[in-house]
């Protein structure tokens, strides 16, 4: 009996990332004023302690691939085609990473994500509502995948 190699999130995400062109925040920006199609993944709660990204259509990670892949009954009206860009956006950059992949497994080859995610685009200055000093707001779970020491 062979041994059954194990991967760890840190496998699946270095895979994910591996076929993405992943953009820094004011790149993706310039990608929405292009008309990419900015997601916003993250649950509600985060959302609104975090603050929000106007431009941004909120679908929750749950039900992305229902919602963006143009062959599905359940797609929103912008899922017009697999050319579409799409950038997701999640807090820190790390779930839009395994969400575009995801995307681009279902044909929608310009899938993307935005580098350190809702935290990083605050950062930068470019448009959001809500927080607005950029700070995130304190939940279960944020900032999880800072490094261990």
């Amino acid at each position: 009996m062979s041994a059954v190699r194990r991967r760890t999130i840190d496998d699946v995400l270095a895979d994910a990332r591996a076929g993405l062109h992943r953009l820094a925040p004011p790149a993706a920006w310039e990608a929405v004023r292009r008309g990419a199609l900015l997601v916003d993944i993250r649950p509600a709660a985060q959302r609104a302690a975090e603050g929000e990204v106007p431009q941004a259509v909120v679908i929750e990670r749950n039900v992305l691939e229902w919602r963006l892949d143009p062959a599905s009954d359940h797609r929103i009206p912008a899922a017009t085609g697999y050319d579409l860009q799409v950038v997701v956006l999640c807090s820190e950059g790390y779930t839009s990473s395994l969400a575009a992949a995801a995307l681009a497994d279902l044909g929608l080859h310009r899938a993307t994500d935005v580098v350190g995610g809702f935290h990083a685009w605050a950062a930068a200055g470019l448009p959001t509502t809500g927080q607005s000093d950029g700070a995130p707001g304190a939940l279960v779970g944020a900032g999880a995948h800072a490094p261990r020491s």
